[in-house]
């Protein structure tokens, strides 16, 4: 799959998909500082599924009404690189597919795929 990994995310995490054979873009390793806005159009634009802890895609997606290949919003206790590995190993364990074009709530308890937007 294709990912962009938003700055706020970290790079251990992009490090982990890229090393699983995904093609990622690091915003924190190519792009610092990259506004929320040219995130969201670069990832659209390169058909990557977003993932980011950054609450403001919500607003973007939903209000904006930015289009998206597919949103990842973390919303985690523990902010620990190595927990945010398991939680998208897992996420990609059971729903890899479904990512495209959703936006998608996950925590360590549960994963929440979003209403659509209009």
């Amino acid at each position: 799959m294709r990912f962009l990994v938003d700055e706020c995310t970290g790079p251990a995490l992009a490090a982990w998909l890229h090393s699983r054979g995904h093609d990622v873009f690091s915003v924190y390793d190519e792009a610092r500082g990259m506004d929320d806005v040219d995130v969201i159009r670069q990832a659209f634009r390169e058909e990557r599924v977003l993932i980011t802890a950054d609450k403001d895609f919500g607003e973007k997606v939903y209000r904006e009404k930015y289009p998206h290949r597919g949103v990842v919003l973390m919303r985690l206790e523990n902010e620990m690189a190595y927990n945010k590995i398991e939680i998208i190993r897992r996420l990609l364990d059971n729903y890899g597919e479904d990512l495209q074009e959703k936006f998608v709530v996950v925590t360590e308890n549960y994963v929440r795929f979003a209403r659509e937007s209009a």
